[in-house]
């Protein structure tokens, strides 16, 4: 079942890469107190993922921010190391937080997950982005073209704040 806006973020332990390794991030206390924006994608390094939804968040970065939001984050069901990797890449340090959701128990927990193994992904997040508010769904935009992000791109959660 798909978590829906209004609802809580469901208990997880997220990864991210620090200088010292990954560092484990639980929901309950990340989001706790914080107005946060969430944008999750298939994978790091794809086409439409590195072209199209994490640049759109890091350039308007600074807009997220003027806006009152505290942290926005690039959710994935990768690994801490590769979240890391993908964000130096992509120039998003100190913009867009790199979380790794490296088995999908997160992302299966908010019924955001689909099977990828037909293309040799496993388990994958859908594309989508939402807006949490001290750990509630206040707004919550699945992208219904895997290949595009429109609905669930910077833009479109902007202009819900």
């Amino acid at each position: 079942m798909t978590i829906k806006v209004g609802e809580k973020i469901p208990d997880a332990v997220l990864m991210k890469l620090t200088d010292k390794g990954p560092e484990p991030i639980k929901t309950a206390d990340f989001f706790k107190g914080r107005k946060i924006a969430v944008f999750a994608l298939p994978g790091a390094f794809t086409p439409t993922c590195s072209n199209q939804h994490l640049p759109g968040f890091i350039q308007k970065a600074d807009e997220f921010k003027g806006k009152g939001v505290d942290e926005i984050v690039c959710l994935s069901v990768n690994d801490a190391f590769v979240m890391g990797a993908w964000g130096k890449q992509q120039g998003a340090e100190g913009k867009v937080t790199m979380l790794g959701d490296g088995n999908g128990d997160f992302t299966k927990k908010l019924g955001l997950d689909f099977d990828g193994s037909g293309f040799g992904m496993g388990t994958r997040s859908l594309r989508y982005s939402m807006l949490v508010d001290d750990g509630v769904v206040k707004s919550l935009n699945q992208e219904p073209n895997p290949g595009e992000a429109k609905v669930s791109g910077a833009e479109n959660l902007l202009a819900q704040l």
